[in-house]
């Protein structure tokens, strides 16, 4: 017997008490040498911020998880080390949202990256962070101009 499929429900609204806990955006202490800040904004079709949605952000390997909330206007902030390869792998949940998000943060310096390579040049620009006086800065759009590139991965 096959179980019947059940209707999907949004993602989100978060509350930030319940979710993300003091630290969990600093994968490492912001005295660390080798310390960079991954920054940015979360936003919306219209380029509007979204105040509530939640990132995670893994270098890697088996080390270096972190979770941060956007604030009122969309920002989050990553204390941590570069990543264990070419990339930051990024979860995006948000409100509105079926299914959590999948994205890259490739630091300059990578475009040679080969998944890079395969997607046109406008769109490869939504995955590449830019350095600014705070760190590396990566902005995520969730849909509409510069909409960032979203990944895909099949279910069981």
């Amino acid at each position: 017997m096959n179980p019947a499929p059940t209707p999907g429900q949004t993602v989100g609204p978060f509350f930030s008490f319940a979710l993300v806990r003091d630290g969990e955006a600093e994968l490492v202490s912001p005295t660390h040498p080798d310390a960079i800040t991954l920054h940015g904004r979360v936003l919306d079709g219209a380029g509007d911020p979204v105040p509530d949605a939640l990132l995670e952000l893994t270098r890697g390997g088996d080390d270096g998880w972190g979770r941060a909330a956007t604030d009122d206007e969309g920002r989050y902030t990553f204390t941590t080390l570069g990543p264990v390869g070419p990339f930051f792998a990024i979860t995006v949940f948000a409100r509105g949202l079926l299914d959590r998000l999948f994205t890259r943060a490739y630091l300059p310096g990578t475009a040679d990256d080969p998944f890079l390579q395969h997607l046109e040049e406008d769109r490869r620009t939504t995955m590449v962070a830019t350095a600014d006086e705070r760190g590396y800065r990566f902005d995520i759009r969730l849909q509409g101009d510069h909409e960032t590139v979203f990944l895909a991965f099949p279910r069981d």
